[in-house]
């Protein structure tokens, strides 16, 4: 992070700008924030963030170089490969049907993306998540936590309580039937309490928010490493309006992609996002499609072993 401004690949005019008003690294220029860089160089917000984009990117891939030796790149087998995804958990949500369809549930390092019309019930199976995510080792779970994004205020606390109720009721009632030490030991701490109190929430009411918050996610994660679960809901919300300009909207999609996809990686947490449907216009009949159909280019319905699905 302590890369000079004057070798950033940036625009040699806002290089100018950077060092005409002071910044000297990398690190600085992310601590000030899109707002406040915004307003020290003159330029507009959407431009600011694509910025950052850029930068922490750079700065990303710095890091990850130096991780591996100088210049190296890491070197592995199609067969080392599989064995690591194989190893990778998944959040169960102890509906055999759901935990069927998804492979066996939502694999951590990978990114799902829900997709139907308002009501089917997306923003209620983020709620379930984020309580399964919780649910101990011992009963099958991978005993994490878990970040809330929301971008439409969908999010409901009370139904949480309700489905966080519920799992512990049937913790306890597999507990009950097969009396196992380690599993009266995880319901000592495994409470409504303690579920709500492990869904860290994040209201964002706009895309420059949404992006902010995503771009700063990283530092949250390493002070919170239990995380095994990050929800935004939904995706396409904050990036159908006020878009007069679609190449940067398709630009900071494509940057938001890309920051989605090293979080679930580097923090090996599962990432689900919800998404919006729109009606696609044909010649002859009209079809619903995802809403920004093609933001996520590498996601696919049936990939299991592709870095993103879509249902």
């Amino acid at each position: 992070m302590q890369r000079e401004v004057g070798s950033l690949p940036l625009a040699p005019a806002l290089r100018a700008k950077l060092v005409a008003a002071g910044f000297q690294t990398a690190q600085e220029l992310l601590e000030t924030g899109p707002c406040g860089l915004s307003k020290e160089l003159g330029i507009s917000k959407e431009e600011a963030l694509e910025a950052l984009q850029v930068v922490r990117q750079d700065c990303h891939g710095d890091a990850a170089r130096t991780a591996g030796g100088s210049g190296t790149t890491r070197k592995c087998t199609a067969l080392e490969l599989l064995e690591e995804e194989q190893a990778q958990g998944f959040i169960i949500t102890f509906c055999s049907a759901l935990d069927n369809i998804l492979g066996g549930g939502v694999q951590l390092t990978k990114i799902t993306e829900i997709c139907g019309a308002p009501g089917v019930g997306k923003t209620q199976l983020c709620m379930q998540l984020a309580v399964d995510v919780q649910i101990p080792e011992c009963f099958g779970g991978v005993a994490g936590e878990a970040v809330f994004i929301d971008t439409e205020g969908s999010f409901m606390v009370d139904r949480v309580v309700d489905i966080a109720t519920a799992c512990v009721q049937h913790c306890q009632l597999i507990a009950e039937a097969h009396q196992e030490e380690d599993h009266l030991k995880a319901l000592e701490t495994f409470s409504l309490e303690s579920i709500l109190s492990h869904i860290y929430y994040f209201r964002c009411r706009d895309y420059i928010e949404l992006l902010a918050q995503v771009y700063l996610l990283p530092d949250f994660l390493s002070e919170h490493s239990k995380v095994r679960l990050v929800v935004v809901d939904g995706i396409a919300f904050p990036f159908r309006h006020d878009f007069e300009d679609l190449s940067l909207r398709t630009r900071l999609l494509n940057g938001l992609a890309q920051q989605l996809i090293i979080i679930a990686n580097d923090h090996k947490s599962a990432v689900v996002l919800t998404n919006q449907m729109t009606t696609r216009i044909g010649q002859n009949q009209s079809t619903l499609v995802p809403a920004l159909v093609s933001w996520l280019p590498r996601c696919a319905a049936s990939s299991c072993h592709s870095k993103c699905r879509r249902y």
